[in-house]
């Protein structure tokens, strides 16, 4: 133990004779030499500082000292500056095969503080990011710190968020069945139609958190009109067509779903037919006038569109108000597209009405028929009055001479009627709409029973 302490305390000695041979001593000795200086020449020193041109040199020196001092101090406080760089992409480390992250931002915005130069420099200097390491965390809740490698050190950074709360998930999946949106139809060439797409897989998998694949209620291939170049009638490729998954309310779901795109074959058509012009003059004519005639400068159309609505289309009815007409009229009308129809070869028409002085002339024994009866149900007439009756004809002379009983048709709507005895409407219609038919006999009694 005195071996020890004794080696301690040699180099303990050594230590201080190092600092008393080369710092006390030299520094002792300078002072003692200045002070010998002034004593030997305390006259002459006291001479020079009594002249002003010697102070004025030293004031000058200690000003220009000074000046320097606080220069140098001040430059790096004034030279300091700061600079967001926005949106700064986070790269989190974890195994993305078996867990999902949520909660943690996808961009982040940096702070750089410090002088000009530097921050010029760390925006050219690369580095690894905005980088979080999740590994070996399990599923739950978790507060995590973003980091940001700078290799510049002169120069601050600050992030926000700095740290962020995570939630991991176990990732699952599953088989969904895939189907497609047609988005942008307006887009395409109105004489063109989309009869069918066929994508070249049915089913996709989804992959997530467990809650989230049980929110997806569809998956669709959203087939986008705007990516078709030049669409013609046939058959058009359309490639990397997205995914996008949906809840039943038609929110779009974030889950990865794989493969993430698909390739599309729209079949394209041109369906087209020619449907007759069909003028139907609504409202009653001004006292005593009836129509002459109704001549529309176009009688058919083509139409295009759905090949069902086009097949179930014969004619346009266009529709006139003619109600207190007195004088011919020409109207100019806009034609409206029927239900599936995408296109009209013509888009307005004009028709002239030309009116005349109306006559009547009374169909008598025109036979009443049924329309819209339940298949299992019969109807007969209460009596032989309520099986015809009589029609009166109004219009234009000429066109009421022409006219003959089996140009008219007298009916009862037995829609929603049931079994029993009923005292129905009767309607009346003919085949010229320049005509006004009206039935002398408004209501017709009817029983119905069951067959």
């Amino acid at each position: 133990m005195k071996k020890i302490t004794r080696g301690f305390a040699k180099i303990i000695y050594n230590i201080l004779s190092f600092f008393d041979r080369w710092l006390i001593t030299p520094i002792t000795k300078l002072i003692l030499r200045i002070t010998d200086f002034f004593k030997k020449n305390s006259k002459t020193v006291e001479r020079l500082l009594n002249k002003k041109s010697t102070l004025l040199v030293i004031s000058l020196l200690l000003a220009f000292c000074t000046f320097l001092i606080i220069d140098s101090k001040s430059n790096v406080t004034i030279d300091q500056y700061a600079e967001v760089l926005y949106k700064q992409k986070v790269i989190p480390t974890y195994n993305e095969e078996l867990y999902v992250v949520e909660g943690l931002p996808k961009t982040v915005d940096i702070t750089l503080i410090g002088q000009k130069r530097h921050i010029f420099l760390a925006k050219q200097t690369p580095s690894n990011g905005v980088t979080v390491d999740l590994t070996g965390l399990k599923p739950g809740n978790h507060k995590v710190t973003l980091k940001y490698s700078q290799k510049l050190k002169s120069v601050d950074y600050r992030l926000d968020p700095s740290t962020v709360t995570v939630t991991i998930y176990e990732k699952v999946s599953q088989t969904r069945t895939l189907t497609y949106d047609i988005l942008h139809k307006d887009s395409l060439d109105s004489k063109l139609y989309i009869k069918s797409v066929e994508l070249n897989r049915s089913n996709v998998i989804i992959k997530g958190a467990e809650y989230k694949l049980k929110k997806v209620a569809t998956v669709k291939a959203l087939v986008d009109v705007n990516n078709l170049s030049n669409p013609k009638a046939g058959k058009i490729e359309l490639k990397d067509v997205p995914l996008v998954a949906y809840d039943n309310n038609g929110e779009v779901v974030d889950v990865e779903i794989v493969p993430s795109t698909v390739d599309a074959t729209l079949t394209v058509t041109s369906p087209s037919k020619k449907v007759n012009i069909n003028v139907v003059p609504k409202g009653e004519l001004a006292f005593g006038k009836a129509i002459k005639s109704i001549t529309p400068n176009i009688t058919f159309v083509t139409v295009y569109g759905d090949e069902k609505a086009i097949s179930n289309i014969q004619s346009i009815d266009v529709p006139i108000d003619v109600k207190g007409l007195e004088n011919d009229k020409t109207y100019n009308i806009t034609l409206t597209k029927p239900n599936g129809i995408t296109e009209i070869s013509d888009k307005t028409i004009s028709i002239k009405v030309a009116l005349d002085v109306s006559v009547s002339k009374e169909f008598s024994d025109i036979h009443i028929e049924t329309e819209n009866l339940n298949e299992k149900y019969i109807v007969q007439a209460m009596n032989r009055e309520d099986s015809s009756v009589t029609v009166v004809v109004k219009g234009s002379k000429g066109i009421v001479d022409n006219v003959s009983s089996a140009n008219i048709k007298a009916y009862i709507d037995l829609e929603n009627y049931g079994v029993g005895e009923h005292e129905v409407e009767v309607k009346v219609k003919g085949d010229d709409l320049k005509l006004s038919y009206t039935s002398k006999t408004k209501k017709v009694k009817v029983r119905i029973t069951e067959k």
